[in-house]
């Protein structure tokens, strides 16, 4: 969605509804009403919508592999472009890997708590994770916070940027309307270590923990949550906007946690399962 599309749907002098508090009803970020993405060309967004179909498939694929599979497909696809390309979406194989980069030391890293926990209620652990989310023209992020023992989406958003400001208004949604769980594990991505994420976390008491670098397993359910929505949404609609992609989008998540049963949760949805755990809690 283009600034001037965005800016449009905010009315900056509103007598009620504050900037911040029309971003949040619309669910975008505040940040994307003046930032203006510089686009990438038509044959690099074709590359990185098989990209994400690709690793999506099979997450263990690095940036030569990733070559080697598009150069399969006819497509010419040098390193460079595909590391590029792959930094941008925010991929990474799930591999452990050697030290490649260095964390930004400003941001303090958290250990892992979860490593022989026994999760046995709702409210217990959430979970937060970033994905890309193509489109016909474009794309964007979308993250999500989800509860760990009965999988149910508490909140998410989407943004044209991984700035961190969007990961925060999602985590502040889900805390107004669930409260605080005991313990909140992320990846170490630098939206969820930045301050302003960890912060919120930290004042609302919650114990903070976070995967070793590259451990796809340690988020798994979140990881299952965005392959079930890229094959049963987003790959059969091709957005060609971000209202449209926000709508669809919606619309799955509220599917997947009123309606859509899992084997898992002995054939119960999320909300079946998260609202029993409370109850008996109560």
């Amino acid at each position: 969605m283009s600034v001037s599309r965005r800016q449009s749907m905010v009315d900056s002098g509103h007598k009620r509804l504050s900037v911040v508090r029309q971003c949040a009803l619309l669910k975008i970020a505040r940040s994307g009403l003046y930032y203006e993405r510089t686009g990438e060309s038509a044959i690099n967004l074709v590359l990185m919508r098989e990209i994400d179909r690709a690793f999506t498939e099979w997450p263990f694929l690095g940036v030569r592999q990733m070559c080697r599979y598009l150069v399969s497909l006819g497509y010419s696809a040098g390193t460079k472009r595909i590391r590029r390309l792959m930094r941008s979406m925010g991929l990474m194989a799930v591999y452990q890997k050697p030290k490649t980069s260095t964390p930004n030391p400003e941001h303090k890293r958290y250990p892992y708590l979860l490593r022989g926990l026994s999760i046995d209620r709702s409210n217990q652990v959430w979970c937060a994770d970033i994905t890309y989310i193509p489109m016909r023209k474009g794309f964007l992020y979308l993250v999500a916070i989800m509860d760990w023992h009965s999988r149910k989406v508490l909140s998410w958003r989407l943004s044209n940027t991984m700035e961190t400001d969007f990961c925060v208004a999602a985590l502040e949604e889900a805390l107004a309307k669930h409260g605080a769980p005991d313990i909140f594990n992320t990846d170490q991505g630098s939206q969820f270590t930045s301050f302003s994420f960890t912060n919120v976390l930290r004042d609302n008491g919650i114990r903070i923990s976070m995967d070793g670098r590259g451990r796809w397993l340690d988020n798994v359910f979140i990881e299952r949550l965005w392959r079930s929505l890229k094959y049963e949404n987003v790959y059969l609609n091709a957005y060609e906007t971000g209202s449209e992609a926000r709508t669809g989008i919606g619309r799955w998540i509220a599917f997947y946690n009123h309606t859509r049963p899992h084997s898992s949760l002995e054939g119960k949805t999320p909300d079946d399962w998260y609202y029993e755990d409370l109850l008996k809690a109560a």
